[in-house]
């Protein structure tokens, strides 16, 4: 059976890659998910797989070096899908310092974990053994308007301390890559969006305000662009790369999705207007008028654009579900599960934890 250590599987990403790795694969494999359940971490996320006599949920910090050491002894890891990271922009901006700890020093952990008990006496490793780190779009920098998209081949050019601590964990990777002959691959994915996303980011802030008649806001001009990428989609790109990808190479996941921020808010309203039920009372809240332009976020980039080429061409993998049908069914599922959205936004999941694993 082969053992995936999944960091960060409480997450958004990660609880979806989760759910389709057992979906696709069943009881043939065995999950450990690593996660130290920050605000963003969340074991509701997972209710469904929790039982399974093939998952394992254990609570640590990947900055901790003697407890994600511990995990490498126990089990025989073949798979390391690196997710974990700190994410949001505007909270990199407030708090630079966690984002260095987490997204750095904590894949430098991770690193030197898997390397550790991989390595042969000669200095090759064992047969079949994968890192995959998970990383972003935004190591790029911005593209303006007219300019082509972002390759593997692109210079980093980070603008934000989130991004710059993405970017520089890309290194490390690398550096692990050219230095030791290390079996991993990168990944740079565009903006996700799906199932049990943190209301913090833009589509589920938007369908939750919206369906409370709650102020939609929108950073500057509303025009920054960006490439939109259905987490499932993506869940099945991270699994094609591992089984697939050359080792050493970087591959791009975008969803062929550019759309404005304005215009992302204008789909998601009308969408809500066509799937809620008539006589809903939310139908009266859900309006344009709700829409709230503030002042732009710091070094706000302007254009992220993906050219999946690569992974296309090498891989056979292309993004199946388009924007509009995404919506659809994001929206569809956060009407499907108002308890989970209601339990984030007022803090409670924070409470599952507890009353799962230390009752």
């Amino acid at each position: 059976m082969r053992t995936y250590l999944v960091t960060g599987g409480a997450g958004f990403i990660g609880s979806n890659y989760i759910h389709y790795m057992f979906r696709k694969y069943g009881d043939t494999i065995r999950i450990i998910n690593v996660d130290c359940l920050t605000y963003a971490g969340n074991l509701e996320n997972l209710k469904a797989v929790e039982d399974r006599d093939n998952y394992v949920f254990v609570k640590a910090d990947i900055r901790d070096r003697e407890a994600i050491e511990k995990i490498f002894g126990e089990y025989d890891i073949d798979r390391v899908v690196h997710f974990a990271a700190e994410s949001h922009v505007d909270r990199s901006i407030r708090n630079p310092e966690v984002f260095v700890e987490t997204n750095v020093l904590g894949t430098l952990v991770m690193l030197n974990a898997a390397k550790k008990a991989w390595e042969n006496p000669d200095g090759s490793f064992k047969e079949n053994k994968k890192f995959l780190h998970v990383s972003t779009d935004e190591v790029y920098g911005s593209l303006e308007e007219g300019d082509t998209y972002f390759y593997e081949t692109t210079p980093l050019d980070p603008h934000s301390p989130y991004s710059a601590s993405k970017a520089s964990s890309d290194m490390l990777v690398k550096a692990y890559i050219d230095t030791y002959h290390f079996p991993a691959n990168i990944t740079n994915c565009s903006n996700n969006y799906g199932p049990y996303q943190f209301p913090e980011k833009l589509i589920p802030l938007i369908i939750n305000n919206a369906l409370q008649g709650k102020k939609l806001p929108v950073y500057g001009d509303g025009k920054n662009v960006r490439d939109w990428l259905y987490v499932d989609d993506h869940a099945k790109a991270i699994d094609m790369v591992q089984e697939q990808g050359r080792l050493g190479e970087r591959y791009n996941i975008g969803g062929h999705n550019e759309k404005q921020n304005i215009e992302i808010i204008h789909i998601i309203l009308d969408t809500l207007q066509e799937m809620l039920p008539k006589g809903d009372p939310r139908r009266e809240l859900v309006s344009e008028k709700l829409i709230t332009y503030v002042e732009d976020r710091k070094g706000h980039d302007r254009r992220y654009a993906i050219a999946p080429d690569k992974i296309k061409e090498e891989i056979g993998w292309y993004p199946e579900t388009m924007f509009r049908e995404g919506i659809r069914l994001t929206i569809q599922w956060f009407f499907e599960h108002e308890e989970w959205m209601k339990n984030v936004t007022s803090g409670d999941y924070q409470k599952y934890y507890a009353e799962m694993y230390q009752a």
